[in-house]
């Protein structure tokens, strides 16, 4: 999965979004902690009840399609998580799964192309740009690393919340704060982070089932996405 042309369908999507809500379970206070400083101290909770429902509706009814994995898991942070992260997370998939239509299986460029449309929805939907303290400080250099690698867009996402820390919020209710925005990561761009990182984790997975069921075969693409992803972090 290292060059953006291998393919993958509806379960690798599924496995994504799974260990998401894994991720988020385990970093929930932390997400807390930090919206706590200049937000509703929500947050953490807020994605932890929706990634948990996300999961439960993929595990029962899992779609077949890649598309149809997005836009039902954008639908059901709508309808579960309150507050702001509902309605921009459930946007972000939303869109990213309407963009890759009806196809049974996509590439990695594909997928990066469709979460850039959910993104510029995103932007539409809460008027914000990257440098405003938002989710869209990691969710814009993300998505551009996505070309690149899973790894890649895992370092750009990273490094984009980090660098949330000394901007002053323009957008949200931690703008209300003024300069004492100052000084504090931006807590959705700490889980979009999360998303990122869930991503390349479970590429780098993929990779190593593929190497299991078949070594000879896929040696050279494993050795590639590995590759791949650590130039993303250097």
């Amino acid at each position: 999965m290292g060059d953006g042309t291998d393919t993958f369908g509806a379960d690798f999507l599924v496995r994504w979004l799974t260990h998401l809500a894994e991720a988020v379970d385990r970093e929930a206070d932390r997400l807390t902690e930090l919206d706590s400083a200049i937000g509703d101290a929500d947050h953490g909770a807020n994605l932890k009840r929706g990634f948990a429902a996300v999961s439960d509706i993929l595990a029962k009814e899992p779609p077949t399609m890649p598309g149809a994995v997005l836009t039902t898991a954008g639908r059901q942070l709508i309808s579960t998580v309150g507050g702001a992260s509902g309605p921009l997370y459930g946007t972000l998939l939303r869109r990213a799964g309407k963009t890759l239509g009806d196809g049974k299986r996509v590439t990695r460029a594909e997928l990066a192309e469709a979460l850039g449309a959910g993104v510029a929805a995103v932007s539409q939907l809460g008027g914000a740009q990257v440098g405003d303290k938002t989710m869209l400080d990691a969710l814009v250099p993300a998505v551009e690393g996505l070309r690149e690698s899973y790894g890649a867009a895992r370092t750009a996402a990273e490094a984009g919340a980090l660098a949330t820390v000394p901007l002053r919020a323009r957008k949200g209710r931690a703008s209300y704060l003024g300069e004492r925005s100052v000084g504090h990561q931006d807590p959705g761009a700490t889980s979009s982070a999360l998303l990122f990182a869930a991503l390349d984790e479970t590429a780098g997975a993929e990779a190593s089932r593929t190497e299991t069921a078949d070594p000879a075969a896929s040696r050279t693409e494993a050795a590639g996405a590995e590759a791949s992803r650590a130039g993303g972090a250097s």
